[in-house]
């Protein structure tokens, strides 16, 4: 399994999920988030006074995906979230050892305890 991180503009998240959808990758979780980079063009950043930088409103895009989903999936986040200008974004790509959902144990598994 992989984990996909992508920092992408605001503006262009709702491009990229539908075109991530309409490939059949719907399981993803979204942060609001403040990049702070230098080489911004003036007029694609505000001003923070709780950071006291200058800094873009981005989206960090969170997927979990087979090994061999990878590369589609960020072919489709660079296509959908890229203008050409500085500040478009990265994507990361890690390896997951293996994942547990919370609310699922084994056949003959106690449920974990509380502390």
């Amino acid at each position: 399994m992989k984990e996909v991180n992508a920092y992408i503009r605001h503006a262009l998240v709702g491009k990229v999920i539908e075109a991530l959808e309409q490939a059949g990758f719907r399981d993803m979780t979204l942060f609001d988030g403040k990049g702070v980079t230098s080489g911004l063009p003036k007029e694609e950043y505000d001003y923070s006074l709780e950071l006291a930088e200058k800094y873009i409103n981005v989206v960090k895009l969170e997927m979990v995906c087979r090994d061999q989903d990878a590369d589609e999936i960020v072919r489709i986040i660079r296509t959908n979230a890229h203008t050409g200008k500085p500040g478009d974004g990265l994507v990361f790509v890690k390896p997951i050892d293996h994942a547990v959902r919370i609310a699922e144990h084994g056949p003959g598994e106690a449920p974990p305890h509380s502390h």
